[in-house]
Order: C-alpha cells, then sequence, then structure tokens
C-alpha cells in the first residue's frame, strides 16, 4: 500500500463536518429542484435543456454530489484520493459561478428568479464550498501541474455554449452572445474567464500545501492497528 492509499484510509471520523456537508448538499438540491419546477411551470413552459445549461446549473449540481460522497467518507473516515481532486475541482467551478456573477450578472435575468434560490445557487454555496476546501484540505498535497486538468471543463462548457447557442438560438449568459457585441467581445470575456479560472485553480492547488503537517502525519497512521510511538515522539 502506498502513503497516499494509507494516508486516506487514516483519515479520522467526523460526524460534524459530515453533517455539514449533507445540510448544504439538500438545502442545494432543495434550490436547483425548485427552480426547475418553477421554470416548468411558466406558461410556456421553460425548456428543461436550456436549464441545464447554465454553468450556474451545472456547478452547482457537481458541488451537490460532491458534497454528499465527501459527507459519507467523512463520516465513515474514509478518503479516497480521487475525492481531492473532484473536491478541488468542485470548488474551482463553483467560485467561477459566485465570483463572475457578482462582477457581472448580478443585474441581468439569468433564470432564477426566486430570490432565495438565486442566493443559494449564486452566493451560498459558492461560499460554503470554498470554507469545505479549506477546513478539510486534502493531504497529500495537489500539484499545480496535476490540477490543470480542471480548466478543461470550463474550456469544455465554453465550446459547447458557443456551438450550440447558433443551433438553438440562445445564450446562457449575455457575455456568450456574439448576437449583442460581436464575437470580438465574446473572446475578450472568454480570454478574461480563462485567466480568472486559471488563479483559481493555482489558489486551490497551492493552498494544499497547508495540508503538508496533517500529511505527514496521516501517512504515519495506523489505521488498523496501534498508533507507532515514533509517530508521537
Amino acid at each position: 500500500m502506498n502513503s497516499n492509499d494509507a494516508a486516506h484510509r487514516g483519515a479520522p471520523v467526523n460526524r460534524g463536518l459530515a453533517l455539514f456537508r449533507a445540510f448544504f448538499a439538500l438545502l442545494g438540491l432543495a434550490a436547483v429542484v425548485t427552480q426547475l419546477a418553477n421554470l416548468l411551470m411558466r406558461t410556456p413552459p421553460g425548456k428543461i435543456s436550456n436549464f441545464l445549461s447554465y454553468f450556474t446549473i451545472q456547478s452547482n449540481i457537481m458541488v451537490i454530489i460532491v458534497l454528499a460522497i465527501a459527507a459519507v467518507a467523512a463520516w465513515r473516515g474514509r478518503g479516497a484520493r480521487w475525492l481531492d481532486y473532484v473536491r478541488g475541482a468542485a470548488t474551482v467551478y463553483i467560485s467561477i459561478t459566485g465570483v463572475v456573477y457578482s462582477l457581472l450578472l448580478s443585474d441581468v435575468d439569468v433564470n432564477t428568479p426566486l430570490p432565495w434560490v438565486n442566493v443559494v445557487l449564486h452566493y451560498t454555496i459558492p461560499t460554503i464550498t470554498v470554507i469545505d476546501w479549506l477546513v478539510d484540505l486534502p493531504s497529500p498535497r495537489i500539484g499545480l501541474r496535476s490540477a490543470l486538468v480542471w480548466l478543461a471543463y470550463p474550456a469544455l462548457y465554453l465550446v459547447y455554449s458557443l456551438v450550440r447557442g447558433p443551433l438553438v438560438d440562445w445564450y446562457p449568459y449575455p457575455f456568450l452572445d456574439p448576437r449583442i457585441s460581436g464575437y470580438g467581445q465574446v473572446a475578450v470575456m472568454s480570454v478574461l474567464i480563462a485567466v480568472a479560472a486559471f488563479v483559481f485553480v493555482a489558489v486551490a492547488a497551492l493552498s494544499t500545501r497547508l495540508a503538508g503537517p496533517r500529511a505527514h502525519l496521516h501517512q504515519h497512521r495506523q489505521p488498523d492497528g496501534p498508533v507507532d510511538p515514533a509517530v508521537d515522539a
């Protein structure tokens, strides 16, 4: 068994963290389901395909799933290296959601008319996800080079939105709509958001350096046997 596996097998049970994650996963789920129900009850009803094409909805669904899985892991005291990477990716994506909404979309109709839903999806869940990441940093740390793979999804989302837009005559956000200010403006905004995404990835990856001392202890912990006295010395 390698040191990474040993570290995760020795992850401590944390029922408080598990309940914290479960509560906000359920809150996020309630917000997404409520918004979808509101959309379908309109006359005429909105399109589910458009609803699912918002980065806000996609990133919140990711976080809901990740928080639920991480809640079970914390409850059982069992972690996994892949979960560290998925938590990091979800943290980056929901951070993009929160920051982009606050800077560019707070005065724009992005199809979240219910005030509490809007607050949960654009403010509460992004904030809670960052807090969850910081209070339970992965150990061993995640290198920046490895974390760059997290940029793949935002890039694919951009391509998806620009290819789908002309086909359905609909774009999820004004800054991605070339009918408003042309493809030049879309390109500029896309580059700016890509730079911001890189910064989020770098911050998330580098923050795992703070878990260094904990990683050392976990690597020497024996989950199924007595503690090695040399570790406590």
